[in-house]
């Protein structure tokens, strides 16, 4: 039997990098899922200008659960929502940020991390992956300080929680972290890289390389750092920390 079509939910669909992984997802034959707390009808189209095939869900950072009856039928779930208050720095600020960038996305990783472990195996269902997009700020400055410490903690947050919920840690997702440099989009209106370009290379490096640290940036010291950063961090959360029976 050929393996389905998987079923993919994207978050922060109507940013310009959610629409490009939805433009090139289609391409591969996915079932779409665009989530996003806008209200506004989000229409794509394909090269041929015909209407992408997608389902549109809200929600809002917070409501994660109200998620958990919809992840029973996506077999890739990409995090990409996010958060830039640039200079702010007051008590509301610091709230959001750590809400959107880093709390959100470890909430919906332990719900869907959950409704991997109860889905039965299937030859025709590929395994359940989630990606993270923590970017390059996770490592680096990026002249927004409350941006880089929300966006710090979500990465760290996964690569503690990855010893146990990695495939090859025994766990039942497959995980994928997304650390991308400055792409245009209405957070980085000045951003270096085009977003369609940026989703073609993450599809590439995750899909046809199967990479599971994506870096996508013009600074070549972030290819050096970056793993550094993910092993250290692992090797100090395996030494440091156990699991929970």
């Amino acid at each position: 039997m050929p393996p389905a079509a998987p079923c993919v939910a994207i978050t922060g669909a109507s940013g310009s990098l959610g629409r490009a992984l939805l433009q090139q997802w289609h391409g591969r034959g996915a079932r779409l899922i665009a989530l996003t707390s806008g209200e506004e009808p989000l229409e794509l189209a394909d090269g041929a200008g015909q209407p992408l095939p997608l389902r549109q869900v809200r929600w809002q950072a917070g409501r994660e659960d109200e998620l958990a009856a919809l992840l029973e039928e996506v077999d890739v779930l990409v995090l990409n929502h996010g958060v830039n208050l640039h200079g702010a720095r007051d008590a509301e600020a610091v709230r959001l940020s750590l809400e959107v960038n880093a709390l959100s996305g470890w909430r919906l990783l332990e719900l869907f991390a959950a409704v991997a472990r109860r889905r039965p195996p299937a030859p025709n269902r590929p395994w359940p992956e989630l990606w993270l997009n923590t970017s390059e700020a996770e490592i680096q400055p990026a002249v927004s300080p409350l941006y880089e410490i929300s966006k710090r903690l979500g990465g760290e947050l996964l690569s503690l929680r990855c010893l146990d919920l990695a495939r090859g840690a025994g766990g039942p997702l497959r995980l994928r972290r997304l650390v991308l440099g400055p792409f245009r989009s209405s957070l980085n209106p000045i951003g270096l890289m085009d977003a369609d370009w940026v989703a073609a290379q993450v599809m590439r490096q995750a899909l046809d390389w199967n990479c599971g640290l994506v870096i996508v940036t013009p600074n070549p010291l972030t290819y050096l750092l970056m793993p550094l950063v993910c092993f250290s961090r692992w090797s100090y959360y395996r030494l440091t920390t156990r699991a929970t029976p």
